[in-house]
């Protein structure tokens, strides 16, 4: 999938996330992704796909109540449903450089 702008971009990374297209993901990180959260201190791609994807099994979606986008950084707020009923809302900056995800820093948020 080909979108127009990053915030197209990431709006499809989500959703991919909830439809569980591994393929499409692994398809968007650029070579040198990065990823940081409270539990994460700039992992790379690979140590990415290991540690964090296997969470997208218990992601029924996500509500993206906030995007906003300013030159190559994309900043979503979401409050995402898991399939045990809870919920949750982070808040994340995505980076992208070439059409590519480049980097998230994830902010985590309450349960919902």
């Amino acid at each position: 999938m080909q979108a127009g702008t990053n915030s197209d971009l990431a709006r499809a990374m989500f959703a991919a996330y909830r439809t569980k297209d591994r393929k499409f993901v692994e398809g968007m990180l650029s070579d040198d992704f990065s990823f940081t959260s409270p539990l994460d201190d700039h992992i790379d791609r690979a140590t990415y796909m290991e540690r964090c994807w296997p969470n997208s099994e218990h992601i029924v979606g996500h509500d993206l109540e906030r995007v906003w986008e300013r030159g190559d950084e994309v900043f979503v707020r979401y409050l995402c449903h898991k399939d045990d009923g809870k919920r949750f809302r982070n808040a994340e900056l995505l980076s992208f450089e070439g059409g590519k995800l480049k980097g998230v820093e994830v902010y985590f948020g309450a349960d919902a």
